[in-house]
């Protein structure tokens, strides 16, 4: 029994990795080819910089604690612009050019296809997450003698960042695989992301006591805030990955059918 599993495994490994990370590679380094990549992830930073040291209700250093707490509220907030600005010449561009029909002629599957472009965008999200650990360091360095930051909730909140991102990128992606028009591609999706995240927060607010909870538990909001407590509990993490799922199946569905 075991066995057929460790084959079954070995099988479903042979048949998504080597393509799937052929086309990951591609999309990775055509990300970074030109200057539109690197200016993306400079804006990002930049802006979150802004926000968090120099102005807004954001600003870390008006706020008098030493705790990530604003950058982990602002940071869903420009990820929203950030993500479809990453995924929405994925798929759009290969529609134009023609080139999905070479896709097509070569043996590659629409999962392959559809998951190395996924997890090179979502890479290319991670890597411009990366610099904002100097904020950690910078709110130690800042911190009051004795005073400790809650390292429990920081890392809850980075994992639930992880999983916002990866579910965003989904989306993302999902949307790319509808139209040819990379800038329809991203509205849609930063339309769709911002909805999910929190459109039914502010939907529960219209109903009484009871349904509300309901409705604000289909929204991420509520699943990101509940791993930001430093709490990783099951609910938030199927949550996630059923959205992640669903949205790689129809984007798999749309380029089976064109195939």
């Amino acid at each position: 029994m075991l066995a057929d599993k460790a084959s079954a495994s070995s099988a479903l490994f042979l048949y998504f990795c080597p393509s799937m990370w052929a086309i990951c590679k591609k999309e990775f380094r055509q990300f970074f080819s030109n200057l539109t990549g690197y200016i993306t992830i400079i804006l990002f930073l930049l802006l979150n910089g802004l926000m968090l040291f120099v102005f807004s209700n954001f600003n870390i250093l008006d706020y008098g604690y030493a705790t990530l707490e604003n950058f982990f509220n602002l940071a869903p907030f420009i990820l929203l612009l950030l993500i479809p600005a990453v995924t929405m010449r994925l798929l759009p561009d290969e529609w134009r050019s023609g080139t999905m029909e070479t896709l097509f002629t070569r043996p590659l599957t629409a999962p392959q296809i559809v998951l190395g472009k996924y997890f090179a965008s979502l890479l290319v999200v991670v890597i411009a997450l990366l610099p904002t650990l100097t904020y950690l360091f910078t709110m130690k360095a800042m911190a009051a003698d004795g005073t400790a930051l809650d390292m429990g909730g920081i890392i809850g909140s980075y994992i639930g960042l992880l999983f916002l991102c990866a579910a965003f990128t989904a989306i993302g992606l999902c949307c790319s695989v509808y139209t040819t028009n990379p800038v329809v591609a991203f509205l849609l999706s930063a339309f769709f992301c911002f909805v999910l995240y929190s459109g039914f927060t502010a939907l529960s607010q219209l109903f009484g006591a009871g349904i509300d909870y309901a409705i604000e538990m289909l929204g991420m909001d509520f699943h990101y805030r509940s791993l930001s407590k430093g709490v990783i509990d099951s609910r938030d993490v199927i949550y996630f990955l059923s959205i992640i799922s669903f949205t790689l199946f129809l984007t798999v569905q749309h380029i089976s059918r064109k195939k």
